[in-house]
């Protein structure tokens, strides 16, 4: 489990990085938006990119890039390793287990990704809007900031937005392993296929695409309370009010704000997870056993062993 840990490490952290500026965009439209509805300080989703590079330089981009760089390897961990567990105990690899199994591992990542998600989205607010000349900054970093909220706020502040966090995860990472199963068995992704890889990379993009269009508005909301009170004055008192002064203001578009950029980063950063992840499965059994246990169940059922030789709890070959 380490091993394969550290391997999801690398394409996860190159997915950041590639990822990282899309984010910056879509939380900044999403916190400016509100303010300037009558004129509003991006077109869209290029011009917000040109306007951030134009203010802050190209490292505006990655501003609160530390903290998803550090909770990355624990979050695959959590993830993979929970939705696998689950499955095992679930006892049967079917399309509703693997809903279950994905809402399960995200629910518990929760405790680790709300407070990582509430440092970079203040450290990507921080600046935003001043020249690169500008020296007012309010955190050092993504660790800086989390103990300052600590000292100022205690564990409630740490965990602002945990209840939309789990609203928004446990569903959507159910739709990310459901999808990715059931693309995995539709296309047939054994390993003797020669196009096994890009297979997994469309399947992994689209499940990333599937799993934040299930959640999208839920994220809207969570990231707007969690940016709250930025500049020292709280808009919201609630999540319910946070819902009703959006949809005032702007319209039932508002939970489609960002939605661009979102897509734009959640394909390659998901591809890049779940293939290496798969890979990683595949060539870790090794032997002339690996391509029968990595056979998609419905396109090429394995011949079942023995009656004696099965355990009781076998559960069905999946691509994960």
């Amino acid at each position: 489990l380490h091993f394969l840990n550290l391997l999801c490490s690398v394409p996860g952290a190159a997915g950041v990085l590639v990822g990282h500026p899309f984010d910056t965009v879509k939380v900044t439209i999403y916190f400016f938006f509100p303010n300037h509805v009558d004129r509003p300080l991006y077109r869209g989703t290029f011009h917000c990119f040109q306007s951030i590079i134009r203010q802050e330089s190209v490292f505006g981009l990655y501003k609160g890039i530390g903290s998803p760089m550090m909770g990355l390897t624990f979050i695959n961990a959590i993830v993979f390793g929970v939705q696998g567990n689950a499955i095992r105990r679930l006892g049967q690899d079917t399309p509703t287990n693997q809903f279950l199994a994905g809402a399960t591992a995200g629910a518990i990542q929760c405790v680790i990704c709300c407070p990582m998600e509430l440092a970079k989205t203040r450290m990507q607010m921080q600046g935003t809007g001043m020249r690169k000349s500008s020296t007012v900054k309010l955190y050092k970093n993504s660790l800086d900031c989390l103990t300052r909220i600590y000292k100022r706020e205690g564990l409630r502040g740490v965990n602002r937005g945990m209840v939309t966090t789990l609203i928004r995860e446990t569903p959507g990472f159910g739709v990310y392993f459901l999808a990715y199963d059931v693309l995995t068995r539709t296309l047939g992704c054994e390993p003797e296929d020669p196009y096994m890889i890009p297979k997994l990379l469309f399947a992994g993009g689209m499940a990333g695409i599937a799993s934040w269009l299930s959640t999208y508005p839920v994220d809207v909301i969570k990231s707007r309370l969690q940016a709250d009170g930025v500049g020292g004055v709280n808009k919201y008192s609630s999540i319910a009010d946070c819902v009703r002064q959006s949809v005032q203001r702007e319209g039932y578009m508002v939970f489609t704000r960002g939605l661009t950029s979102t897509l734009l980063r959640a394909f390659p950063v998901n591809a890049a997870t779940f293939a290496t992840v798969t890979l990683v499965l595949i060539y870790a059994r090794g032997g002339d056993d690996c391509p029968k246990d990595c056979e998609s169940a419905p396109l090429a059922q394995p011949t079942p062993p023995p009656v004696q030789q099965a355990p009781p709890t076998q559960i069905q070959p999946s691509s994960l």
